[in-house]
């Protein structure tokens, strides 16, 4: 769990053989490798940090390339920093200095100690003993958040070009219960498409049509409509459509001992089938109307 050197790689991009489809895959939360230093600062144990992460989803979708997807996955954890947030969502609270004064420091997302750089894991449990020296925080934003997000938009824009389309599919997984009283037992599978906003009707109806094929209860939006990359990617005018997914925890691994179930290989073949079903259906379709008038 204990890597020296974060930034070698911080993360990847798996690429196909040949051309690439119009859908990539992106685990933004699966990341696992910790820095020493980062270890050394938090008051927590390796195992409660390990709590945010949205463990083994990069396996889960791991075939993805074989059909012609990217997938594009993070090796640092979230506890680290979150790439699904705007990259300067931070608490003035948790640093030493003054913060850029186009931080947004008054998000929900902030307030909630949920922020690019997390205060807190798990029910509310402090990561940090001290605060954070400004610039470890921008370093981190600078060094990683970005070149990211670069990243990202390139394998984007790519598809955009080859297919007149592209398709970002979100991977994340949610722990089987909420905290709620109306959602204690949550279903396996949770789509969010910011309420309509981020992808096409097509696109989350052939998605909730074919898992619902495979055997899953499948429910939209609630109570995950979709973060950041779903909300900045998603812009369906333009033909960039972004789909956020969330794996129930419990049928592929124990929640409270981090470790793989006897699910999870019987999991990652029906989420491969979903896989392959989602790069080859005719979503090149939804780019039709503007090169028919081209």
């Amino acid at each position: 769990m204990d890597e020296p050197d974060l930034l070698d790689p911080a993360f990847e991009v798996i690429e196909p053989d040949g051309s690439p489809a119009a859908v990539t895959f992106n685990s933004p939360h699966s990341g696992a490798r910790y820095p020493a230093r980062f270890l050394a600062a938090s008051r927590l144990d390796a195992r409660a940090l390990r709590r945010s992460e949205d463990a083994f989803v990069d396996e889960l979708f791991g075939a993805a390339p074989e059909f012609g997807a990217p997938l594009m996955r993070a090796h640092f954890p979230r506890a680290f920093l979150d790439v699904n947030r705007e990259p300067y969502e931070l608490d003035p609270r948790m640093f030493e200095g003054r913060l850029p004064p186009f931080a947004n420091t008054r998000s929900l997302r902030v307030a909630g100690g949920l922020g690019t750089i997390a205060r807190i894991v798990g029910e509310a449990q402090e990561i940090y003993g001290a605060r954070l020296p400004v610039g470890e925080a921008l370093d981190r934003i600078e060094l990683i958040y970005k070149p990211y997000h670069r990243t990202l938009r390139r394998v984007l824009a790519r598809a955009h070009r080859l297919h007149g389309v592209a398709v970002l599919v979100d991977c994340h997984s949610m722990p089987s219960v909420g905290l709620a009283r109306d959602e204690r037992s949550r279903a396996d599978i949770v789509l969010g498409d910011r309420y309509g906003a981020s992808c096409s009707p097509a696109l989350i109806g052939f998605a909730e049509e074919t898992l619902r094929s495979l055997g899953f209860s499948v429910v939209r939006n609630r109570p995950y409509a979709g973060g950041y990359i779903t909300e900045h990617y998603g812009a369906p005018a333009s033909d960039f459509h972004a789909l956020q997914i969330e794996i129930n925890r419990a049928l592929y691994m124990d929640e409270r001992n981090h470790c793989k179930t006897g699910g999870f290989e019987q999991l990652r073949q029906k989420l491969t089938g979903f896989v392959q079903q989602l790069v080859e259906a005719p979503f090149g379709a939804l780019a039709a109307p503007r090169a028919a008038a081209e």
